[in-house]
């Protein structure tokens, strides 16, 4: 069968992560949400997502497809009724579709397919805070799906341990002189990662291949590192899609950054507002600050935006794709796509300055910025050019 993921009705309320990316390729827990599904599956899927993204995510539609909404994260159950999904058959959890088979020729009317209801738990990314808060959940579950029946690859003497069966590393892993307590969560560092000496972690926490915890960091969960990834400092139930840094002190919380970010060092963002209030962050789609429901919320960080040293946010800030932040003091709490600048006032960040910098930054990972990725960037300043207003 040919799986697709698509987008669905909760693309705009995941931006600014889905500026650059379709839904499918947000990372929560430990793998993103298109690994999940592939791995459950057992095969590769394609995307429906929006035009301008089709080239680095294209589609294959063949003859018979199985459409999967990929803001619904995957479980057993889950997937042996989208592996047993026959023509006009849909799943449903109330009003919204899971998933659907589709005929590659053919106009889907829901109101002639056969529905059938999932009456079960599942994990759902609607809104970018989902990312962190729903993150111990989405931890445990991959923790228990791609570790059973396997054995953790030795861990080092020079460790103390808490709850060690709840501890694992995948080959390659290195883990010295430091204390691991997976009591309230569980603890996966992956495949050649490394927590160097001296370094606190409470689990739930998940440091994905070929991540780096530097010396003396303060972990706990639940927070998850994504591949190629360097941190230290403190970090608490934040996110960190892949090959971003937060190398140094300084607190990062209730936190969601995407790839090629880097935070200054010592810089700090506030996740508690001072009279206790619930957070309300920057909403894309109605274009204003809408209620989290949180009372903790930190950090919200688009693709390839850097802070300078001794940055300070605010509790709940939005900050756009490609943003240079390096004028001290507290910037607003929105900041939009290719912003230069600080609290004392932002200008227009080019694209050729941004491009320049992110060739550098991904060429030290091995990773080359080609003409896709530059489209889909000049594509995102574009759309982003009615909310810079310098």
């Amino acid at each position: 069968m040919n799986y697709i993921l698509y987008d669905g009705t909760v693309r705009e309320s995941l931006l600014p992560f889905t500026f650059t990316r379709p839904v499918a390729d947000i990372r929560i827990g430990i793998l993103t949400i298109r690994e999940k599904w592939e791995k459950y599956l057992n095969t590769t899927t394609t995307t429906v997502t929006e035009d301008y993204l089709s080239d680095k995510y294209p589609l294959v539609e063949l003859d018979e497809n199985v459409l999967i909404n990929a803001s619904f994260l995957p479980n057993a159950e889950l997937v042996e009724m989208v592996e047993s999904l026959q023509q006009y058959e849909a799943i449903f959890q109330g009003e919204e579709v899971i998933a659907f088979f589709s005929l590659g020729d053919q106009e889907v009317d829901f109101s002639e397919y056969k529905s059938i209801e999932f009456s079960g738990e599942l994990i759902r990314v609607e809104n970018t805070w989902d990312i962190f808060s729903k993150n111990a959940q989405a931890l445990q579950a991959d923790f228990d799906f791609l570790t059973e029946g396997r054995i953790s690859a030795p861990i080092s003497s020079t460790n103390s341990l808490i709850n060690p069966e709840n501890i694992f590393l995948e080959v390659g892993a290195s883990v010295e002189y430091s204390i691991l307590n997976a009591s309230e969560g569980p603890i996966y560092i992956g495949k050649d990662a490394e927590v160097w000496e001296g370094s606190l972690i409470r689990g739930a926490f998940a440091l994905c291949d070929n991540a780096v915890v530097k010396m003396g960091a303060k972990i706990y969960g639940a927070t998850t590192v994504g591949p190629y990834g360097k941190v230290c400092g403190e970090i608490s139930n934040s996110v960190i899609f892949g090959y971003s840094s937060k190398g140094h002190e300084g607190y990062l919380g209730n936190a969601v950054l995407g790839e090629w970010c880097n935070i200054g060092a010592d810089s700090n963002n506030s996740n508690l507002k001072n009279n206790y209030a619930k957070v309300r962050l920057w909403n894309y789609a109605t274009e204003k600050f809408e209620q989290t429901g949180l009372q903790f919320c930190g950090l919200m960080m688009g693709d390839h935006s850097k802070t300078a040293i001794n940055t300070m946010f605010n509790t709940g800030t939005v900050i756009g794709v490609n943003v240079n932040i390096y004028v001290p003091g507290f910037p607003r709490n929105f900041i939009p796509s290719f912003s230069w600048g600080g609290a004392s006032g932002f200008s227009t960040y080019m694209p050729v300055k941004a491009f320049d910098a992110a060739k550098v930054m991904m060429a030290r990972r091995g990773v080359t910025f080609d003409e896709k990725e530059a489209n889909i960037l000049n594509h995102v300043f574009e759309l982003t050019k009615k909310w810079r207003k310098y």
